[in-house]
């Protein structure tokens, strides 16, 4: 196993927040922030970038892991194990649960695709990030 990219964990983590941010914002124009909900006031939209970015330094320090799992020779001669561990992961995981849980509550078909589509294009992005500074 080789070392974890600390530093394509912590650049691929803020990338995917500011996914985020534009596929909630101008990409889709949901009229929703990539978190939303009251503020502490009850009035105000909170906007809790930090736990995103501390989500997805969760999700991305794993993609390092794995990444470091498989090794860098094996990665520079299949260089799209990077799109297909990150895309798989979003795919095969992330967004099924996530469609079945928005399912649950009620959400609309509309903003459920938009939510797991987000997801696929974080998590793709993340990827990305790994194979340009792997």
């Amino acid at each position: 196993m080789g070392p974890i990219n600390w530093l394509a964990v912590i650049l691929a983590a803020n990338l995917a927040v500011a996914v985020g941010i534009v596929w909630y914002g101008p990409l889709f124009r949901t009229g929703r922030s990539l978190l939303d909900g009251p503020g502490p006031d009850g009035k105000h939209r909170a906007r809790g970038y930090g736990w995103a970015v501390g989500v997805m330094l969760i999700v991305a320090a794993m993609m390092g892991h794995n990444f470091a799992r498989i090794g860098e020779a094996t990665l520079a001669v299949k260089p799209w194990l990077y799109w297909m561990m990150s895309g798989g992961l979003a795919f095969a995981i992330a967004a099924p649960v996530l469609f079945l849980g928005l399912a649950r509550h009620g959400v609309s078909m509309r903003d459920r695709l938009i939510d797991c589509g987000h997801w696929i294009a974080a998590f793709l992005t993340m990827g990305t990030v790994f194979w340009a500074l792997g």
